[in-house]
């Protein structure tokens, strides 16, 4: 077994049922984790839990909607129910919206934050009373952006719910870590999905590609890794951390 295996941990992933949740589910199954998949379309959720049953995965999938408490509640009790219990919960349930600031509505901006970023509070803090109760502690993997850390014009809204919600990762874990609870943040830089594929094939697009140093976007096999790392064993020291992977992107020159 290696060091980044999931045999035996149970995970739950929200948003899982397209983009990168999907892949973020895949991955932890297919390192042997136990996987819910929570999401508001639960035909495809259904699909995608079956396909991990036929690889030989235990996967259920349970439907949620993170601007709800009770639907959040439910969705966490049915997950550890299914699965004997939770040790990993991945937040990646998420919206965007593009707008410059001056044009952008009350009705949007409150759109993005209640999912982004209260969405991931509700999230999370059902999920840490599971692990908590349980005893055995656990891994809460905010996964947050590089707009957090540094920001593009019209994603003001998208931009700040990510920065809360890198600084909401520190402020649990410091009030968790007793409890035996890890929080950690993924910041992934641009990563190419089946929703900006044809974006980035355009000349703005490409203008953007150029500017990251490694010249490339990044493909969702990239945030493997880092997924792995903060699931794992292999982060039992690890907690308040945010681990960034955007090809350099970050580091670009102003």
């Amino acid at each position: 077994m290696t060091a980044l295996s999931l045999t035996g941990k149970r995970a739950m992933v929200t948003g899982a049922f397209g983009g990168l949740g999907r892949h973020f589910a895949l991955t932890l199954a297919r390192a042997g984790a136990a996987v819910a998949l929570a999401g508001r379309r639960m035909d495809v959720g259904r699909a995608l839990a079956e396909q991990l049953q036929a690889e030989g995965a235990q996967a259920v999938a349970v439907e949620l909607e993170v601007t709800d408490r009770e639907s959040v509640d439910s969705a966490l009790a049915q997950a550890a129910a299914a699965l004997g219990g939770l040790d990993v919960l991945v937040n990646n349930a998420g919206v965007a919206v593009t707008r410059p600031f001056l044009e952008m509505t009350e009705q949007e901006w409150d759109g993005v934050l209640d999912v982004n970023l209260t969405g991931a509070w509700r999230v999370a803090q059902a999920g840490a009373r599971l692990m908590r109760d349980s005893g055995q502690g656990g891994s809460i993997i905010n996964v947050a952006s590089i707009t957090g850390l540094r920001v593009a014009g019209g994603i003001g809204g998208y931009a700040a719910s990510k920065a809360g919600l890198l600084r909401l990762t520190e402020a649990m874990a410091l009030e968790l870590a007793r409890h035996r609870i890890r929080v950690n943040a993924l910041a992934p830089g641009y990563i190419e999905t089946d929703l900006n594929r044809e974006f980035f094939a355009s000349e703005a697009g490409q203008a953007l590609i150029r500017r990251i140093p490694q010249r490339r976007l990044g493909q969702p096999a990239d945030l493997d890794g880092p997924l792995l790392l903060l699931a794992s064993d292999a982060s039992a020291f690890m907690t308040g951390s945010v681990l960034v992977a955007d090809g350099g992107h970050l580091v670009s020159s102003l």
